[in-house]
């Protein structure tokens, strides 16, 4: 039987990948051993992701970006090798670069592994229903491949936040998208078959711990946020979970980065 391993794995939306170079606010991956880093929101094609980032080397770079330039984008960082991947176009029917699937050999498990930047529902109704839409098609996606034999790893900004205790405000914002009764009865439905929130698994109901803070009336530095980017798992993964966390104190974008460490 082969010794399980340890994994860390980061999902970040840096809003702008060459804005977040700019300020050199990626630097720290170098000393932090991410065995896959996920980014969204990069803004970015592939050719336009700067090489100054960091420094490591990771040996694959999965790149999912709109066709409409400067929009969107998701990129996938490993030392893993995977053995399959594709931008679910299934899924992300509009090819906004939404979504980065990859496969991996994980210990014993058959590991498909998402990298997503869920739709934003506020700014028109339109894109509220894609928003909806999307979710539903993303369940449906990971249940094929459940069915299949295949565990599931969930990484990205979901753009909902899930309970009251996901937002600093929650009377404030309940009819506004991104806390909306149907988006969070979604999450709801995705946890019901059989996803698992890490960082509420790990932390329970601890409070006043989000990842997301506007730009505006100094948010942040008051922590009036939201808890809008997860970690998930499907349950056969949960006995597996070591520890999963918010990093608040990475600084660089209007997201913070979250991390998930398994053991396989």
């Amino acid at each position: 039987m082969l010794a399980k391993q340890n994994y860390k794995f980061i999902s970040w939306n840096v809003n702008g990948i060459r804005a977040v170079d700019k300020k050199e606010a990626l630097k720290w991956v170098d000393d932090a051993s991410i065995d896959i880093l996920g980014l969204q929101e990069t803004k970015a094609q592939a050719e336009q992701i700067p090489e100054t980032i960091f420094d490591k080397n990771y040996k694959n770079l999965h790149v999912s970006s709109s066709a409409i330039k400067g929009r969107s984008g998701v990129a996938l960082f490993s030392d893993l090798e995977p053995h399959f991947t594709c931008n679910c176009p299934t899924v992300d029917i509009l090819d906004e670069g939404r979504i980065n699937e990859a496969h991996f050999k994980l210990g014993d498990k058959e590991i498909a592994y998402f990298n997503v930047y869920f739709p934003n529902g506020q700014s028109k109704e339109e894109r509220l229903t894609y928003k909806m839409e999307f979710y539903d098609r993303f369940l449906e996606h990971c249940e094929n491949l459940k069915k299949e034999g295949k565990s599931i790893i969930v990484c990205g900004d979901v753009n909902t936040a899930h309970r009251e205790i996901d937002l600093a405000r929650p009377k404030a914002n309940e009819k506004t998208s991104g806390f909306l009764p149907m988006e969070r009865e979604w999450i709801d439905k995705f946890l019901a078959h059989g996803y698992v929130d890490t960082f509420r698994h790990i932390n329970g109901d601890m409070k006043d711990s989000y990842s997301w803070w506007s730009y505006r009336a100094n948010a942040r530095a008051n922590n009036v946020g939201w808890r809008i980017d997860y970690f998930y798992v499907s349950e056969d993964l949960k006995d597996s979970i070591k520890n999963a966390y918010i990093m608040a104190e990475v600084m660089g974008s209007d997201h913070c980065p979250v991390a998930l460490e398994i053991e396989l």
